[in-house]
């Protein structure tokens, strides 16, 4: 266990950002707000009559905003509890993957999967659904055997899958609109080392083949050529490597970026270096810059089973896309039971999008993006740029009329809800 004292100086709200991540969004909140203690926290909710919480500000769209109180929880303790006879740890909503993961893997434990980002918050990754890679790993979210959260009242409340698991489900990706997380309990698995390989130039025609291939893979293209550009492979390091020409490819004899021209420095060990698990499965270092910078994205969820037909759709707008694009990566995630997860009772084909930095030139791409598509029922990542009707959108979730009337139960005033939020769920 960890459990740092108060700060030498109190946290103030000049500690609270202003704005996400990427700087298109800049927050309306009238008071920004950064408690050192859970009893500060539960005082300040069940004061504010409107109150959402904000992690490390790595979403790109309007959920996590409010006209009211903008509260961080970076200024509560940092714990990290391992109890090895379940085999689960609970740690702070607040701190980062990368945080967490140095932690569990010193008492010889790890995470089944990690997000490409380590920098991202436990609680604001677990409510979208944010994900790894790999066919048999569900998204982050899937791993949360418990929450605790301060509700609307301001009383503290603890939810488990053992309790009752149906209406968990509901709250396990719950956008920020059930309450704020101040801890979260993950299922662990023993601590393990992987290798990382890039790949170079391969054909279509084996994407499905290649998506299988490891313990966790990406693939990246930019929409400029016929062929797939990248693959990053992460294995299990007692695996043997594939061959230098596996599939058709070239083995990267360098480090490499997924955005050209960045530095591969910002990036985890290639080239087959054996490391453990937290150095492998994320694309970037935690001490470092992730990704560009600069930078919008969105990303979008359809059946596995789909992928060629997704890529063929994709191709009639890619004289669209590839000039404002920055990369594109197709992933693989398992499927589940949460009900607002966009891997709801289907394995799914992921194709994400990192576009320049300039809202006004990216939206009517997203949206041509969208129409293209449409007949494969894309579920939208919760924190990335989308422009999806919010009818069309409840259709593809089985349990949205569920989540809709779990709402006003957890927060009978609207304390948590935003515009977008009552947008996409209408009370």
């Amino acid at each position: 266990m960890i459990a740092h004292g108060p700060h030498a100086t109190p946290a103030t709200a000049a500690d609270v950002p202003r704005r996400n991540w990427a700087g298109n969004v800049r927050y309306a909140a009238r008071a920004f707000h950064r408690p050192t203690s859970t009893d500060d926290l539960r005082r300040l909710v069940a004061g504010s009559t409107r109150i959402r919480a904000v992690g490390s500000g790595h979403s790109f769209n309007r959920f996590g905003d409010t006209d009211g109180d903008l509260v961080t929880l970076a200024g509560l303790p940092p714990v990290v509890e391992v109890d090895r006879e379940r085999g689960q740890a609970t740690v702070s909503g607040a701190m980062r993957y990368g945080d967490v993961a140095r932690h569990l893997h010193t008492q010889g434990y790890a995470l089944a999967n990690l997000a490409s980002l380590p920098h991202i918050s436990v609680a604001g990754a677990v409510a979208t659904a944010t994900h790894g890679s790999g066919p048999t790993h569900g998204n982050l979210a899937t791993a949360v055997a418990a929450l605790e959260l301060v509700t609307a009242d301001g009383d503290l409340l603890r939810v488990d899958r053992e309790t009752d698991p149906d209406t968990f489900a509901g709250m396990v990706v719950g956008l920020g609109a059930l309450g704020l997380v101040t801890r979260v309990t993950l299922d662990l698995v023993p601590a393990y080392e992987l290798r990382q390989y890039v790949s170079l130039d391969l054909d279509r025609e084996a994407l499905d083949e290649a998506l299988d291939s490891a313990y966790s893979v990406s693939v990246f293209t930019d929409w400029r050529a016929p062929r797939l550009r990248e693959v990053w492979r992460k294995q299990l390091a007692d695996q043997p490597p594939a061959p230098a020409d596996w599939l058709g490819t070239t083995a990267a004899t360098e480090p490499r970026h997924p955005v050209l021209g960045m530095s591969p420095e910002n990036c985890t060990p290639q080239l087959g270096e054996p490391g453990p698990w937290h150095e492998r499965l994320p694309h970037f270092k935690l001490g470092f810059t992730p990704s560009s910078g600069d930078e919008l994205q969105s990303e979008y969820h359809v059946p596995r089973t789909a992928a060629a037909d997704v890529l063929a759709a994709l191709d009639e707008v890619a004289h669209l896309i590839a000039p404002v694009l920055l990369v594109c990566e197709l992933r693989t995630v398992a499927a589940d039971e949460l009900w607002l997860s966009p891997n709801h009772q289907r394995d799914s084909f992921v194709v994400h999008f990192t576009w320049i930095d300039d809202t006004a030139a990216v939206l009517p791409v997203v949206a041509a993006v969208e129409e293209r598509l449409a007949p494969f029922a894309p579920r939208p990542h919760w924190g990335k740029v989308f422009v999806t009707d919010p009818t069309e959108l409840a259709a593809r979730y089985p349990r949205h009329a569920d989540f809709v009337a779990l709402l006003p139960r957890q927060d009978p005033t609207g304390k948590f809800r935003t515009n977008l939020l009552d947008n996409y769920f209408p009370r």
